[in-house]
């Protein structure tokens, strides 16, 4: 039995905000006896699209609670449900407990700097590291052992559920979400590509080489000049990276909890967005 639950939007979007307040409305109609509360929920209902739900499960990975996204924005991979005709039918699923969880891999990269840590930050989809105008030579290690080098834009490490998304595009492989893995990809190598599934208790680590300094970037936050990034999901913790970085990549003990309304609903998602047959 639900007894606090928590609605998610982004105020910028109208449709979420609308149906965020829909939701709300929903709620309280049908099920008075729940807290609408931001602090400690049992689920979180996210209305809006991919982003949206990412930056959900950072704001409220600690208490950990069940994921529901329905989805108001674009791509929709990351939601329980997509269509806006069965919001309110997959409501009432979620409050009779009419839904199994599936629980999600996420990683954590740690940013060295002279041996001293200056960064930590986790993501559900990816870490990236580029040089989005230029060039960056990086050195990659699995488990302290050289394992490739790369002169291209950057790469990127992916988990399960993030091989659908920027992965995908950079024409890395695709992976079933209940494999508990890491997926190294390049981003525009001048090599020939090697996307790499690394197993989930292995520890990637990238080291900066060398790149072109220029600044051309600067990052709004701090006004700092950059060239090469280091991003994780939706531009969380964007960070500018030096020469000689070390970027120590791994799976966190969290796993996030999404709900999934029907089996089988990865390749059905597949088929509608991406035209898999």
């Amino acid at each position: 039995m639900l007894k606090r639950v928590s609605i998610y939007f982004r105020n910028d979007s109208p449709r979420s905000v609308l149906w965020g307040k829909k939701t709300e409305k929903w709620i309280k109609t049908n099920y008075p006896k729940v807290l609408l509360s931001a602090k400690k929920p049992q689920v979180v209902i996210v209305a809006g699209g991919d982003g949206t739900l990412l930056e959900a499960v950072q704001k409220f990975k600690n208490p950990n609670p069940v994921i529901f996204g329905l989805n108001t924005g674009h791509v929709g991979f990351l939601a329980s449900v997509r269509n806006k005709k069965d919001f309110f039918g997959a409501l009432r699923k979620l409050f009779k407990g009419d839904y199994r969880v599936a629980k999600k891999m996420m990683i954590r990269a740690e940013v060295r700097r002279k041996g001293k840590k200056i960064l930590e930050m986790n993501a559900l989809n990816e870490v990236s590291i580029q040089n989005p105008l230029g060039m960056v030579e990086l050195e990659v290690a699995i488990d302290g052992h050289s394992f490739q080098y790369i002169h291209g834009t950057g790469v990127m490490v992916a988990t399960a559920t993030g091989s659908t998304a920027y992965n995908f595009s950079a024409h890395g492989p695709i992976v079933m979400p209940d494999i508990k893995c890491m997926i190294l990809t390049e981003i525009m190598d001048h090599n020939i590509p090697t996307p790499s599934v690394v197993k989930r208790d292995r520890e990637v680590e990238i080291k900066v080489l060398d790149f072109r300094k220029r600044g051309l970037i600067k990052i709004a936050k701090t006004g700092a000049p950059a060239d090469v990034l280091i991003t994780a999901d939706v531009g969380e913790s964007l960070t500018a990276l030096e020469r000689g970085d070390l970027i120590k990549i791994k799976r966190t003990p969290l796993l996030i909890k999404f709900a999934e309304l029907e089996r089988g609903y990865f390749f059905k998602s597949l088929q509608e967005k991406f035209g898999f047959r």
